[in-house]
C-alpha cells in the first residue's frame, strides 16, 4: 500500500545545494519484521551535517545518489514486533526523510513524554547533550575564564554559550547579522556578541578578549577559526565541534593559517568530538539540563517548520543560517 513520502537525494552536489539534488517520491509503508517496529516521523532535525554526509564517510558511511535522504526524527510508534515497544510509544530514530520507517527495536530510543515534544529534539536530544558535553568533557571552562562560541545563534551554539555563561565563564558569541548578535546578549545574558559579518573579526576579538581567549567552541572553521586562534590564551582550548563553513559549496583555498605553529607557542589543546563519546555522562546532562531549562536560566530556541516538503528548502536555509536556534520539520 503506498502513501509512505519520502525525499531522495538524486543527485550529490559539486557546489552549493540546491532544491534540484532532490526529489519527492512515494512508496509503500514498510512491513515490520519480527524484533522490527513500524514508526511514524513527527519531527525530522535538520543539522548541518545532513550536508556534510553528502561529502563522503563522516562518523556514519556516505550517502549515494538515488537514496532517502538520511536524517535523525522523532517517530511515534505505530506497530510492533517487539515487546520493549508498544504503539504510541516515542522514541528517536534514523528514519532518514520519510513518513514511515520499520527498524529493528534494539535501534531506537525510547523517550518520555513531555510538552513541548520538540524539546527532545534540542534542548534534551543530540543537539542539548553537544553542547553540554563538548563544552564541558573538552573544553572544561572554569569560572572567570573567557569563553567564545561560534554559531552562537545555532543549534548548538545557543546552548553551549549559556551553558558557558552557567557555569561561570566570561562568554562571547559570534553569530551572523545585528540582530542575532542584539539576541545573544539581551536575551540569552551573554557578555558580548560579534557580527562575522562585519569585518575585522580578528581584531574585534583581540579588543574584547585582552586577555586572550581560554576556551573556543568552534561550530564553523574557516575564517572564524583562524580569528580565533589568533586570539588564544596560552594553554586555551579548542572544541572543534563542526565546520559549517566548509560542508557547502567549493572547498576552501587554504586551511587556517597559525596551524600548527600557534597550537605549539601557545600549548593548546585541540580536540575534536563526536557526541556518542561522551554517553556515559547522558543522563547527569540531562538532568542538569532540565533543571536549567525548569527554573528559567536557560532559554530553548526552536525553529519549526510545518510540512515535510519542505525539508530540502529548510536544510538549505539553514546552511545559509536563516535559523535562530534549533531547526527542525513538522511532519504531521
Amino acid at each position: 500500500m503506498a502513501g509512505n513520502r519520502q525525499i531522495l537525494l538524486m543527485e550529490k552536489p559539486n557546489g552549493k545545494l540546491t532544491l534540484d539534488n532532490f526529489r519527492l517520491a512515494e512508496a509503500d509503508i514498510p512491513t515490520p519484521a519480527d524484533g522490527e517496529v513500524l514508526v511514524k516521523a513527527r519531527y525530522v532535525s535538520l543539522d548541518a551535517a545532513n550536508r556534510a554526509w553528502m561529502q563522503g564517510v563522516t562518523y556514519r558511511s556516505a550517502l549515494n545518489s538515488g537514496e532517502v535522504m538520511a536524517g535523525g526524527a522523532l517517530a511515534e510508534v505505530v506497530e510492533s514486533h517487539d515487546p520493549s515497544l508498544a504503539p504510541g510509544d516515542i522514541v528517536s530514530a534514523e528514519t532518514g526523510w520519510q513518513e514511515y520507517a520499520a527498524l529493528p527495536a534494539r535501534r531506537l530510543q525510547k523517550l518520555p513524554k513531555l510538552e513541548p515534544l520538540t524539546h527532545l529534539m534540542s534542548v534534551y536530544g543530540v543537539t542539548g547533550l553537544t553542547a553540554y558535553l563538548g563544552l564541558l568533557r573538552v573544553g572544561d571552562p572554569e569560572p572567570g575564564e573567557t569563553v567564545v562560541v561560534s554559531a552562537a545563534a545555532g543549534a548548538v551554539g545557543s546552548i553551549a554559550a549559556q551553558v558557558a555563561r552557567l557555569k561561570g565563564a566570561r562568554t562571547i558569541g559570534i553569530a551572523g547579522g545585528a540582530e542575532k548578535c542584539a539576541w545573544l546578549t539581551e536575551e540569552l545574558g551573554l557578555d558580548a556578541a560579534v557580527d562575522y559579518k562585519a569585518g575585522e573579526l580578528r581584531r574585534t576579538l583581540r579588543g574584547l578578549c585582552p586577555d586572550g581567549i581560554d576556551v573556543y567552541f568552534d561550530n564553523v572553521g574557516g575564517d572564524v577559526f583562524e580569528a580565533a586562534l589568533f586570539n588564544m590564551a596560552n594553554h586555551g582550548r579548542i572544541v572543534c565541534c563542526g565546520a559549517v563553513s566548509q560542508y557547502d559549496g567549493a572547498p576552501p583555498q587554504h586551511g587556517p593559517r597559525g596551524v600548527p605553529g600557534l597550537i605549539v607557542t601557545k600549548r593548546l589543546k585541540v580536540e575534536g568530538f563526536v557526541v556518542m563519546d561522551f554517553y556515559d555522562g547522558r543522563d547527569a546532562a540531562l538532568a542538569q539540563l532540565r533543571a536549567w531549562v525548569e527554573s528559567g536560566q536557560l532559554k530553548v530556541q526552536e525553529d519549526v517548520i510545518d510540512g515535510f516538503e519542505h525539508l530540502p528548502a529548510a536544510l538549505i536555509g539553514l546552511l545559509a543560517g536563516e535559523n535562530r536556534g534549533k531547526r527542525m520539520v513538522k511532519v504531521a
